[in-house]
């Protein structure tokens, strides 16, 4: 264990280092589902186009200053930039708390992952390959549970919920479940092992359950399965591998 001095500029630099992380990954999942340019661009607002400078770009905070609105054309400031940069420290800083070394960075770089997709898939239903796909193998890689067991829960996890969905197709001849829902519950389970994986399907859907309830007086068409998946897998890693 640390000492309290220790674990106290620890903390501190994961929240910093999560907010960073938050704040690149806001911005990727804001732009890339309108097609826009990532890794390359300038970072610009989301509304005018003008270019904000590197002093207002500090995480949380030049949000704060700038009262949540652009500097040049007064717009509202999309509520994603905070919210992740906010999450993705708090992710960070949770798991150094209860990981003081390097399965805790693990453990925060697969709550990152996994709240970018939620994000995503929230807002768009959608759970791109190019993150679900590096998410599971580097789970398998460096995942907290034994390797047989994440092979198997990869497997299990995606074949899962994808004969479900073809089971859906066939019965009612439309789809029910995409098969980004599979394959993030395959990275999963690559990660955390099988054995955890009827927990996340049931956390998940007590979070649909939840969400519809609050969401009673508004129809809702579908739910985000990627995003209740995502939340109930950072979830279980927290209780069962900390």
């Amino acid at each position: 264990m640390m000492d309290g001095t220790i674990g106290g500029w620890g903390l501190a630099a994961g929240f910093l280092l999560g907010t960073i992380a938050g704040s690149f990954l806001s911005t990727l999942a804001v732009r890339w589902p309108a097609g826009r340019c990532v890794a390359r661009a300038r970072s610009a607002c989301d509304q005018c186009g003008a270019t904000i400078p590197s002093w207002r770009l500090v995480p949380l905070v030049s949000f704060a200053l700038q009262a949540g609105r652009c500097g040049a054309c007064g717009g509202r400031i999309d509520w994603r930039h905070p919210t992740m940069e906010l999450g993705c420290g708090l992710i960070a800083a949770l798991s150094i708390a209860l990981l003081p070394n390097c399965d805790g960075v693990a453990g925060a770089f697969f709550g990152w992952m996994l709240a970018t997709l939620a994000l995503i898939d929230r807002d768009h239903f959608w759970l791109p390959d190019r993150l679900t796909l590096p998410l599971g193998l580097i789970g398998l890689a460096i995942g907290p549970a034994a390797l047989p067991d994440r092979l198997i829960g990869a497997a299990a996890g995606y074949f899962a919920l994808a004969l479900i969905a073809a089971a859906y197709r066939l019965a009612r001849g439309r789809t029910g479940l995409g098969q980004g829902d599979a394959k993030l519950l395959g990275a999963i389970g690559a990660w955390l092992g099988w054995q955890v994986l009827p927990w996340v399907v049931l956390a998940a859907c007590a979070i649909g359950i939840v969400w519809a309830a609050c969401a009673r007086k508004r129809r809702l068409d579908r739910l985000p399965l990627g995003t209740m998946l995502a939340a109930a897998g950072w979830g279980t890693w927290v209780i069962a591998f900390t």
